[in-house]
């Protein structure tokens, strides 16, 4: 059994944690130990030993993750779950429906959700990583409607090309094990990219609002303002509701209660304010779009139903390929990232991780979405370490005890994404109104923008100094140097934003890759002792065993 990192904790601001170095260092060492002296084992592993040994060590509990469901913890995560990846869904479902001339809606995202759920509850080796449509997923979706829109291309024949050359590439990334490039990700650019999603949802809730002062090709100024109104009082509500938990009020599971469920609140809240009365009434306030239940959105198909795929040109199918390529790319790291911090020390986890196996599942999903139709999905940020949050059982004075590592609540989530799509739930989605959908991604920013460790080092820059607390490893460090490396994080991620606002918005997660190359040359930057602390490991040994080469021989 590894021996659990030590902890340096500022005790004047708990929610701050930065790992001793020196225990990395051991932990690393521990498995390096057994290399071969000759260097044999620094050749890169044989085919399928990624995939093997994933499945080699997760097998043994497949009965006991459906066994192990069977506890009190269970229900009401799936019921959390569940509307945490409906919300933003729904929100990103509109997004796309705005982006693509009503290409995608509702129904695609629900059964975008439903795939992932359902396969990687049932299959895959970590089911604690929950599926579901990304902000980067819904950009890159608008972004190749935009591009091929000009050329007459089929959207969806485009589509279906691009997630089968996705899918192979998936399938080639996983038998060749160079999913084990991912113990070269550290933490820089998984925070890199969070701020990223943040930035672009404060975008996208901005541009839901500027659509409400524009109904049906008239001004209506009075729906525009009122929605402004409802979108940051929601947004208010919200950020009070999630933030309460790091607060003294209430017991401290009373706290944990409203955070957990704060989302869920904050769109309940949104959507019910418009009929508060009064002036409100005569407001017409947009809602979410909506169509028939267990049908595609899309006009474009002709009636051919959740059969997605149109013969196109074979010129454009191989056009297809660089764009089958840059999705594998955002898979690779997005979904990836979503697993390692779904399964970080901190959360006790017993199981095994599975990498190269469940990206190779993924390949399946995603060729899957490509013939239905729909947008591929992959793991999710933040849903997938909310997931084992929420799983942790703890003791009375708030410590973690276990987690329940079950497959029923990402396999369950999934099943509720199908009966969403029933008529009497998508009539209910379809009564919130855009303007919720706005505030939401505000509180998603918000929420993500407080936990970013970007600016966390940012602000504790800006706090006075005797407040600082001199436990904290950051006190050792020059300020100068963290002022240099949250300055390249910030402008990192408004690179990565600003792609997504020209032509060349497709290409966005080449600069994820660019981030990590950036990250490996910080101890040319950085002192030895530094680097650790400023960019700490995604996660631990145990979770990362099977990235490392020399395991695999």
């Amino acid at each position: 059994m590894l021996e659990q990192p030590k902890q340096l904790v500022d005790q004047d601001d708990p929610t701050e944690q930065f790992t001793d170095p020196k225990s990395f260092e051991d932990e690393e060492q521990m498995f390096t130990n057994n290399v071969d002296k000759t260097g044999k084992n620094k050749r890169f592993p044989p085919l399928f030993s990624g995939i093997m040994q994933d499945i080699k060590d997760r097998l043994p509990y497949y009965r006991s993750d459906w066994t192990d469901s069977w506890d009190y913890r269970v229900i009401p995560v799936l019921v959390e779950t569940y509307l945490n990846n409906l919300l933003p869904a729904i929100a990103f479902a509109q997004d796309m429906f705005d982006h693509t001339d009503n290409a995608f809606g509702v129904n695609e995202v629900l059964l975008s959700s439903a795939i992932g759920g359902i396969v990687f509850g049932i299959f895959c080796g970590q089911p604690l990583c929950i599926l579901g449509v990304t902000a980067p997923v819904s950009i890159f979706n608008y972004t190749v409607y935009e591009i091929i829109k000009p050329w007459g291309i089929d959207y969806f024949g485009f589509m279906f090309w691009i997630c089968i050359w996705a899918m192979i590439c998936h399938l080639l990334l996983a038998i060749t094990n160079m999913v084990c490039l991912l113990q070269y990700v550290s933490s820089f650019p998984c925070d890199v990219f969070g701020l990223f999603n943040n930035i672009v949802y404060i975008h996208k809730g901005i541009e839901i609002l500027t659509r409400q002062f524009n109904d049906n090709g008239k001004t209506d100024l009075a729906s525009g303002y009122a929605s402004i109104v409802v979108a940051l009082i929601m947004t208010l509500f919200g950020s009070v509701c999630k933030l309460s938990v790091k607060t003294s009020l209430f017991p401290y599971s009373l706290r944990t209660f409203i955070s957990d469920y704060s989302t869920v609140a904050a769109v309940l809240f949104g959507s019910l304010f418009i009929h508060f009365g009064g002036y409100v009434n005569d407001i017409h306030f947009q809602k979410l779009h909506i169509t028939h239940n267990f049908t595609p959105t899309s006009k474009l198909r002709g009636g051919a139903g959740w059969l997605a795929y149109h013969s196109i040109p074979t010129r454009y199918i191989f056009l297809a390929l660089p764009f089958g390529i840059i999705l594998t790319i955002l898979f690779y790291f997005d979904h990836n990232v979503s697993s390692l911090m779904a399964q970080r020390n901190k959360y006790k986890l017993k199981k095994p991780s599975t990498f190269h196996y469940d990206f190779a599942l993924l390949s399946l999903t995603t060729g899957l979405s490509g013939l239905l139709g729909v947008p591929a999905p992959n793991g999710l940020i933040p849903q997938a370490p909310l997931h084992t949050e929420a799983l942790l059982v703890r003791d009375n004075n708030g410590k973690i005890v276990r987690c329940v590592e079950q497959r029923f609540t990402n396999t369950g989530q999934g099943l509720l994404m199908i009966a969403t799509m029933t008529k009497p739930l998508l009539t209910c989605l379809g009564q919130i109104p855009q303007a919720a959908l706005s505030g939401l991604f505000f509180v998603m920013a918000i929420q993500g923008l407080v936990e970013n460790a970007i600016i966390r080092k940012l602000l504790w820059l800006l706090t006075e100094r005797s407040k600082r607390g001199l436990s904290n490893p950051l006190s050792n460090i020059p300020p100068k140097t963290i002022l240099i490396f949250t300055t390249l994080g910030i402008v990192g991620a408004l690179i990565e934003y600003g792609l997504t606002l020209s032509k060349a918005a497709i290409a966005f997660p080449i600069a994820l890759v660019l981030t990590v190359v950036l990250s490996l040359s910080f101890p040319k930057w950085f002192s030895k002792a530094t680097v650790p602390i400023l960019d700490e490991p995604v996660a631990e040994p145990f979770t990362r065993k099977n990235l490392l080469f020399e395991n695999l021989h």
